[in-house]
């Protein structure tokens, strides 16, 4: 992998002080580069080069973004706990391969487990267990899910990638 792309999401059920409800960090090589959180309520820059490489109304699209995420991980979170505490975790991205390809991926965990994920090539989600085949069928049967992670995965996580990639090439060298 020479470069990578990394947003982490969680989302818990109960949200208490200090502990949103609903959190998430990009990574550019596994260097925190965007940080979203439901008391803030704004993605903010990690690094220098971040805010000085963003153009005018970049962190106004991420924060809707981030909006938007913070919703889909909340309906989730809903849709298949019982009372009490429930955490859900959502790592997605692309990786730039040495020979010019790429490799996008989406996975969801639930309490610490397995419970969803997003196959690029078959453009299908594959349920780790009884309680995501719901969130499965639902997600495949609407559509919407599929055909926005497709063109996430294949177009938007790329050109993020190589933009970011623009903004800290002096600090990626040096890493």
């Amino acid at each position: 992998v020479l470069h990578s792309l990394r947003y982490l999401d969680v989302a818990v059920s109960a949200p208490s002080p200090g502990v949103p409800q609903f959190m998430s960090m990009g990574f550019l090589d596994g260097i925190p580069i965007t940080r979203y959180d439901s008391e803030r309520g704004r993605v903010e820059p990690q690094t220098p080069w971040m805010a000085a490489g963003a153009e005018p109304g970049f962190w106004d699209a991420e924060t809707r973004i981030g909006e938007r995420n913070q919703l889909v991980s909340r309906g989730l979170c809903g849709s298949v706990s019982p009372p009490g505490l429930h955490i859900v975790q959502g790592i997605l991205g692309c990786d730039l391969l040495s020979d010019g390809s790429v490799r996008g991926f989406r996975r969801e965990g639930y309490d610490g487990r397995d419970f969803i994920s997003f196959e690029l090539g078959s453009k299908s989600f594959v349920a780790a267990d009884g309680a995501a085949q719901v969130t499965k069928r639902r997600w495949e049967h609407e559509g919407i899910e599929v055909e926005r992670l497709t063109n996430y995965l294949e177009n938007i996580c790329v050109e993020e990638l190589q933009q970011f990639i623009r903004y800290g090439r002096e600090a990626l060298e040096r890493k």
